[in-house]
């Protein structure tokens, strides 16, 4: 929105300008002071006037600093005799001073006064006072006019004040008073000119300043206090929709639950024929990336209804009550374009469980959580109004939220499957240049557990690294590039280690792959490099064949000793070990824990978990333990953790040790090399067969 001219804060800047100069204009200047002939010369001498004048008819000299009048004094003798006098006084006019002979200091005509043959010197004005021929002497600002019988009949001038003008006529013999000649003076009047122009303009600029600053503001502050409980819901009135289900992929089974009511928006007279009831809200569960906003967005744009979104965030405020208002306002506007759709982003933000839980009671989020209730299955059910919400936390919203009648559908969004990676590649790589032979099913089967933004995230990766490199399309290494960043970080090729730590992190990350190779139930190995990533000195990546749902206690014990076998390489090899295993013994003690306490694997334990966690859904984050189990059995949960973890020490030791030709083959080419692929690693383990897990 274009802003007016007199709204800018340049309009108001040129506005502070000009009151400023104004201001400073109008600030009264210090008048000439009357001097006598002694200190005018003085002054002179000491350089405080550098220039005189000389009026004559005013017999004055006038001493002016840099143009301005500073003073003056009385002189009634000639121009060369003013000279002399200051030649004599040690004054060097020709040096100093310069001397203005024709300085024309006359009083200037005015309408309805005598011209200039009437005006007259001080002198001839004195005598003419003295001889009775004036009764009244009419001070008026710089002019003096004399009158007889209420008659002007001569002026002349004078500077100085009327005390001044009272001394100067005393000691010239004037009779003053009731026997004499009568002094008056002549009110200035008002100079309204001036007067505008220093006083009144100023403040109406400056009220007009204070009006655009403060009382606009205050107005424009009273305006938004009404709006202040209207609803941020942004409406999307297109017709032409952006998103659809075709630009959904992954989510095959929530599009099919979803697809109902894209059909009710459309046509609801098919489903009221036979009783059927829309549901009235559905609530979209998974974690986060997993494109639930773009389902509803895809809703929205199939249906082609109006589509109100809001983030549940912004409905809740500092003051009690202005949620529940803004609510109201949200489902009026609603029922206003119905049939239509609102979608809640993150409703976890103001559905908490009500007066328990986490974060406590909180009456404006109780308040508007009451509202939304209210509006969802209130008295009023006969409007067609569909609430999608999404969250990544179901566990914390309020039953009375999640039950039918509001939430009638809960759908879950879970991470995608090799299928559903492959179709969302699809879907992203639409428009992008990819090389001949790029297969995005190998893509997929090398993201496992990516999301659907991270895959988005993945395909633009591999377009900047094609652009970086000056491609003119995307090949598989950019992709796998853009996997490997996306996953650990980008590469940091700058870091400069030793030769020492170099090698120790290559046969750290061969003894990962080898044992990895030689053990039936891990997984294969894709990659292995010594380029650092992120906070990662070196790093060993695997490809599943499959996604799992389920893993065995064999696999578990497998996946153990590939974890632990970088310790295993660098003790057996350089007879001491280094901190590079510490992520590796962090994650192996909580899968074991994990196998004990959670799974049930222990065979000294039995099957029975251990602990009541309360987790974080879909975002995979402990939050607390209750313990129900005495102290006697967490010390056997320790010791089963420990002998599960040495199991697997000792298995990747007997691994590593019966290989540890292959193993020096495989660090010593990735010292080389500093990373290897799939293909260079089936040449290095040519003749080597997984082998059953050593008891």
């Amino acid at each position: 929105m274009q802003v007016k001219w007199w709204r800018s804060g340049f309009f108001y800047l040129l506005l502070l300008a000009v009151i400023v100069v104004l201001v400073l204009v109008s600030i009264p200047r210090e008048s000439p002071r009357p001097v006598a002939l002694a200190d005018f010369v003085n002054e002179a001498k000491t350089q405080q006037i550098n220039t005189i004048g000389y009026w004559q008819e005013g017999q004055k000299l006038i001493g002016l600093a840099d143009a301005e009048v500073i003073c003056w004094t009385q002189y009634t003798e000639t121009p060369e005799e003013l000279s002399k006098l200051l030649n004599e006084e040690g004054v060097n006019v020709n040096a100093g001073k310069k001397l203005e002979s024709n300085f024309d200091g006359s009083a200037l005509d005015a309408d309805g006064k005598l011209d200039d043959e009437h005006k007259v010197i001080q002198a001839e004005f004195m005598d003419l006072a003295k001889q009775g021929q004036i009764d009244t002497i009419l001070q008026d600002g710089e002019n003096l006019e004399g009158l007889k019988d209420s008659k002007i009949t001569i002026t002349s001038a004078f500077v100085g004040g009327t005390d001044d003008l009272r001394n100067y006529l005393e000691a010239a013999g004037v009779i003053l008073g009731a026997e004499g000649i009568k002094v008056d003076v002549k009110p200035s009047g008002f100079d309204w000119g001036t007067i505008a122009l220093t006083v009144i303009l100023p403040i109406v600029l400056l009220g007009a300043l204070f009006y655009f600053l403060f009382f606009r503001a205050a107005r424009g502050a009273g305006t938004q206090a009404f709006n202040f409980s209207k609803s941020r819901a942004r409406l999307t009135l297109d017709k032409r929709p952006d998103v659809t289900f075709a630009d959904v992929a992954g989510t095959d089974e929530a599009k099919e639950e979803v697809q109902e009511v894209v059909e009710f928006l459309k046509s609801p007279q098919k489903f009221q024929s036979l009783g059927g009831r829309i549901p009235r809200g559905v609530l979209l569960v998974g974690p986060p990336g997993t494109g639930k906003t773009l389902l509803a967005k895809a809703i929205a744009g199939e249906a082609r209804v109006p589509f109100y979104s809001i983030s549940g965030s912004e409905f809740v405020e500092m003051f009690v009550g202005v949620g529940a208002a803004r609510v109201r306002d949200l489902f009026d506007q609603a029922k206003r374009n119905a049939p239509c759709l609102i979608f809640i982003d993150e409703i976890d933000a103001v559905g908490r469980h009500r007066g328990a839980g986490l974060g406590g009671g909180h009456d404006e989020r109780e308040q508007t959580l009451n509202q939304i209730l209210a509006e969802m299955d209130g008295f009023d059910t006969s409007v067609n109004i569909i609430v999608i919400a999404a969250t990544n936390r179901p566990d914390i919203l309020d039953p009375a939220l999640l039950r039918p009648g509001r939430f009638d559908r809960h759908i879950v969004i879970d991470l995608p499957d090799i299928k559903g990676r492959k179709a969302i590649l699809e879907v992203h790589a639409k428009g992008k240049p990819l090389a001949k032979g790029v297969n995005l099913e190998t893509v997929a089967k090398e993201t496992p557990g990516f999301s659907g933004a991270d895959l988005a995230n993945l395909i633009n990766e591999a377009a900047i690294l094609a652009a970086r490199r000056n491609r003119q399309d995307i090949t598989l290494k950019e992709l796998e590039d853009a996997a490997d960043r996306t996953i650990a970080g980008p590469e940091k090729k700058s870091r400069i280690i030793s030769t020492k730590e170099k090698e120790i992190i290559a046969y750290h990350e061969s003894g990962h792959a080898l044992t990895a190779r030689m053990l039936p139930n891990a997984d294969p190995v894709h990659k292995i490099s010594i380029v650092a990533r992120g906070v990662l000195g070196g790093w060993t990546r695997f490809l599943p064949s499959e996604d799992r749902h389920l893993w065995t206690k064999s696999q578990f014990d497998d996946r153990l000793a590939v974890s632990l076998g970088g310790r295993v390489a660098e003790e057996i090899t350089f007879g001491e070990i280094t901190t590079g295993a510490q992520n590796d013994l962090e994650q192996a003690t909580k899968l074991a824990r994990k196998m004990v306490t959670e799974y049930g694997m222990s065979e000294k334990l039995g099957p029975r978990t251990f602990g009541q966690r309360q987790e974080l859904v879909f975002l995979g984050r402990e939050i607390s333990e209750q313990k129900d189990y005495s102290d006697k059995i967490a010390q056997e949960i320790d010791e089963e953790v420990h002998n599960i973890i040495q199991r697997a020490y000792d298995t990747a030791k007997k691994v590593l040790t019966k290989n540890k030709g292959k193993l020096k083959l495989l660090a010593e080419e990735l010292v080389a090399r500093e990373t290897l692929d799939e293909p260079e690693l089936d040449k290095i383990f040519e003749g080597l067969a997984p082998q059953p897990t050593p008891s």
